[in-house]
């Protein structure tokens, strides 16, 4: 199996895509402080993937589990990039609705491999 042809590895990497995408519009002053922490964990999240992938499946689980905390650690700190105004309630949207939708493929991910 080719590892980046998994939907969520292809998910992950786009978003991290539009999320660079919106650097040139974020103040220095927030670029190097919580978005850079937001671009890290994107990362983070994309090795935990790839790693995973590449995991048999007694392997695999400890790792998804860690992608799932930074998932959520992302959720919390794009609130506080929309609360604080680093990113505009549109740009918000459209972030959160991607990082919705890998959360729900990962805990697809996570209920398999506890399954089997």
């Amino acid at each position: 199996m080719d590892e980046f042809d998994i939907p969520i590895f292809k998910k992950t990497y786009e978003l991290y895509k539009e999320f660079y995408g919106f650097r040139n519009t974020v103040s220095k002053q927030d670029r190097y402080t919580i978005w850079q922490r937001c671009e890290d964990l994107i990362l983070e999240i994309l090795e935990y993937i790839l790693g995973a992938s590449q995991l048999s499946k007694i392997e695999k689980l400890p790792i998804l589990q860690k992608a799932s905390t930074k998932l959520n650690l992302l959720r919390v700190f794009l609130r506080l990039c929309k609360d604080t105004k680093v990113l505009d309630s549109k740009k918000y949207i459209r972030l959160e609705q991607n990082v919705d939708e890998i959360g729900r493929m990962l805990g697809g991910w996570i209920k398999s491999t506890r399954d089997r």
